[in-house]
């Protein structure tokens, strides 16, 4: 199975404007947008939903299980939450590991 990283930020995406409860007319969200920390639209009960939300939205589409929130990702002296294109990046090696074993 190849990972497309272009269906992972799509689908960070898609949840980022379900966790925010906005319309995708009224907000532009993209890879490089904020989704954690200053100029966040979320808060940090937000972004344990979201966290949940694209887990269970990459199981259904790869259909591999991972878990994003764990000491691995926390111990990062980057969060792979602070952007979409940060968490695309490590939900992308997440899967990569899962599939190479």
């Amino acid at each position: 199975m190849k990972i497309d990283k272009n269906s992972i930020v799509d689908i960070i995406i898609k949840e980022v404007l379900t966790t925010i409860g906005a319309e995708s007319d009224n907000i532009n969200i993209n890879s490089d947008s904020i989704i954690y920390g200053d100029n966040s639209p979320l808060d940090s009960l937000a972004l344990v939903s979201l966290i949940v939300a694209v887990g269970q939205s990459v199981e259904d589409e790869f259909g591999i299980t991972i878990t994003l929130a764990d000491e691995r990702a926390m111990s990062r002296s980057n969060s792979p939450f602070r952007s979409v294109a940060s968490l695309a990046g490590y939900i992308e090696e997440l899967l990569e590991e899962e599939l190479n074993g």
